[in-house]
């Protein structure tokens, strides 16, 4: 019968595929786009919500600052797109700022960018699944109180759709994205629409007379500069993910690269396009948005209870109709949708770039091990835990993690390009052919501007958002690089004790082998044991029992000696009645008088097929196992003994694909 977890396992994860269905898994460009750009072009659902709520720190007065910020935002996105065109084109093998730092740069400096990235995947699958909540909610308020189950919840259901392959979370990902962006557009198109005909949606909140936090007085100076580049910074969110493309490149068809510039170019126009639309919409419908809005605004109430509409929200409520039109509920739908899908974005580029760094052995090596259906499952894993806590510790709240996010990001973008500038110095200086050099002279102008540029927004980033809870995120990839460092050091290390100077010397025999029978009884495993280590022929063989019981001892030597059995019995006292220490110190005794000999130690062991029946059984062996594990020169081997219940294991049928790999037993 096949277990219920084997069940289980194949109704979520789907069936089991071979290493050579790899090339099955290749993504068209149309499945692409919503698995690599869903956080960018998500991101558009809060990018401007994120200026609005810093412009209006200082008042209404501040509003008129948005199409500014928008605007630098919209040339910043061009510019990134354009310079991570150059990065897929120049390095088509993937890896994305990793390969392209490493390779340029050093593998310091990759580490750095490594490690930021890794910290900004798990805060996108915070931010995202938070914010799709946040929308969620602004469609139905009763479930305020239910925000982090829900968050909770959505990040495992990512995480078990991602399980089953990447183009299996392709395929389910494509239908909302699509939903979404023709949503957004149509709301675009209709608001607009209505304004250029007189009648210019007006949002909930146009009417709110929000008061400056600091009091009465209006910013001024560099608390107003402060304010303007602290806006600039948060609306900087609409372009975490651009890189995630770059990063994985091995998945497209061939041509990987061409296919890959293409959706990439196809990503960045959408999401300009949507971006552009939202603001617009959101300055002609007057849409007014705090943090502690009922509160600043004198709703007055019990502002506890009181949640906010998003800005996307307030948008679809005033181009459609209301609150209960069908534009707005479809709007909603799919903004929450693709909120919590756009951490899918971050679920394909965390395990990939973890993968790369296992292999090159600054994490777990099983971090590269791909599972069933081809993904990098130890990797999802892994995302999915630390979003969680992420989630769990922050309630899910948006504001709160938004000063956590993007920090990694700019730090990739600005050494990646600069990284790309060495790349294309060194190429102008080895070729020759006229049209190449002219082309390499143009992808380093779009990466030099590229690293100009996003080096200007990484400082304004962490100086605007270090002291709001950015430094978190900057503590955490600093111990990232460290850990990742310990963890190089530890497997370089390792490999220098195992590589094998003179391998002569290193197949030299032992002087002698001396053979240890443990024995607690004279009973079949025992005998077995003798058995098998005579046919091994050691110089020498004895078997040792411990005198936990006096009278037991006397009884097992008397027995010894009436079978007959042609082994001396070497009996060990134990005056406070333990088996292990007195086995211990026994054989170590052994090794430190013959250094030079190999001491093999026999261990009978019960096999059961019942996991209750484990806990009856084996345990001395397992710690005198444990305990001589970490002694030079001593060779422990188990001898085992199937009882009648182990042969339940065998009575399922062959083993499940991919259950050798794992140590499970046969079906």
């Amino acid at each position: 019968m096949i277990r219920i977890s084997e069940v289980a396992k194949r109704l979520l994860v789907g069936r089991a595929l071979r290493s050579s269905e790899s090339g099955q898994a290749l993504l068209p460009k149309r499945l692409a786009l919503p698995i690599f750009a869903s956080d960018p072009l998500s991101s558009v659902a809060y990018a401007t919500q994120e200026i609005l709520l810093v412009l209006t720190l200082g008042g209404l007065a501040y509003v008129h600052f948005t199409p500014w910020i928008a605007a630098a935002v919209v040339a910043l996105m061009t510019v990134v797109v354009l310079s991570y065109q150059q990065v897929v084109r120049a390095y088509p093998s993937g890896g994305g700022s990793y390969a392209v730092v490493s390779a340029n740069l050093g593998e310091n400096a990759g580490l750095v960018v490594g490690a930021a990235l890794l910290v900004d995947y798990v805060m996108t699958v915070a931010v995202s699944v938070a914010s799709g909540v946040d929308n969620i909610i602004s469609a139905v308020p009763q479930l305020h109180s239910q925000r982090v189950p829900m968050a909770l919840g959505f990040v495992a259901l990512l995480a078990v759709v991602n399980l089953r392959g990447v183009r299996e979370s392709g395929r389910a990902f494509a239908a909302p994205t699509y939903l979404f962006v023709s949503g957004v557009l149509l709301m675009i198109a209709t608001g607009l629409f209505r304004y250029l005909a007189g009648d210019a949606p007006v949002s909930e909140s146009a009417s709110y007379g929000i008061r400056p936090q600091a009091g009465d007085s209006q910013p001024a100076g560099a608390v107003l500069v402060l304010l303007v580049l602290r806006a600039f910074s948060n609306g900087c969110t609409a372009l975490t993910g651009v890189e995630a493309i770059s990063n994985g490149v091995p998945a497209f068809r061939r041509p990987k690269s061409h296919n890959a510039v293409i959706t990439l170019a196809a990503m960045g126009l959408i999401a300009i396009t949507m971006f552009v639309g939202v603001t617009t919409l959101a300055i002609v419908s007057k849409v007014h948005i705090a943090d502690d809005a009922c509160r600043l605004t004198g709703l007055g109430g019990d502002c506890s209870a009181y949640q906010q509409r998003t800005v996307i929200a307030q948008i679809a409520a005033a181009v459609f109709g209301g609150e209960r039109s069908v534009g707005f509920y479809y709007v909603q739908a799919t903004t929450a949708l693709v909120l919590i899908l756009a951490a899918n974005t971050a679920f394909n580029g965390f395990p990939l770039l973890s993968s790369v760094l296992a292999q090159r052995r600054y994490l777990p090596r099983q971090l590269h091990s791909r599972g069933d259906r081809l993904a990098f499952s130890n990797g999802i894993v892994a995302l999915a835990f630390a979003a969680g806590l992420l989630l769990w510790g922050f309630q899910a709240n948006v504001t709160a993690l938004i000063h956590l996010y993007i920090l990694g990001v700019f730090t990739s973008f600005t050494l990646s390009q600069t990284g790309m500038v060495r790349h294309w110095n060194q190429a102008l200086s080895t070729g020759s052919d006229p049209a190449l050099r002219r082309r390499q002279h143009t992808a380093r102008v779009i990466n030099a501007v590229g690293a100009v540029f996003t080096g200007l927004v990484l400082v304004v980033v962490l100086f605007t958002k270090f002291l709001d809870g950015a430094w978190l995120a900057v503590l955490a990839a600093g111990v990232l690089w460290l850990l990742m460092r310990a963890i190089h050091g530890h497997y370089d290390r390792t490999t220098a004790e195992l590589t094998s100077t003179d391998p002569h010397t290193d197949l030299t025999s032992p002087s002698r082998v001396l053979a240890i029978v443990l024995v607690s009884n004279v009973h079949k495993p025992t005998l077995r044991a003798l058995a098998y280590a005579r046919a091994l022929k050691p110089d020498r063989l004895e078997a040792l029992t411990v005198a936990v019981d006096h009278d037991e001892a006397l009884a097992l030597e008397s027995q010894w000696q009436r079978l007959g059995i042609d082994v001396p019995l070497k009996v060990l006292d134990s005056p406070y009645r333990e088996v292990t220490r007195p086995v211990v110190d026994y054989v170590r005794s052994l090794s430190r008088e013959s250094p030079r000999d190999m001491v093999g130690v026999y261990i009978p062991e019960y096999v059961v097929g019942r996991w209750w029946e484990n806990l009856l059984h084996n345990q001395s062996a397992l710690r005198i196992k444990a305990r001589l594990r970490f002694t030079p020169g001593v060779m422990v081997i188990s001898v085992p003994w199937q009882l009648i219940s182990s042969a339940r294991a065998d009575h399922h049928g062959p083993r499940a694909p991919g259950a050798v790999r794992r140590g499970e037993p046969p079906r």
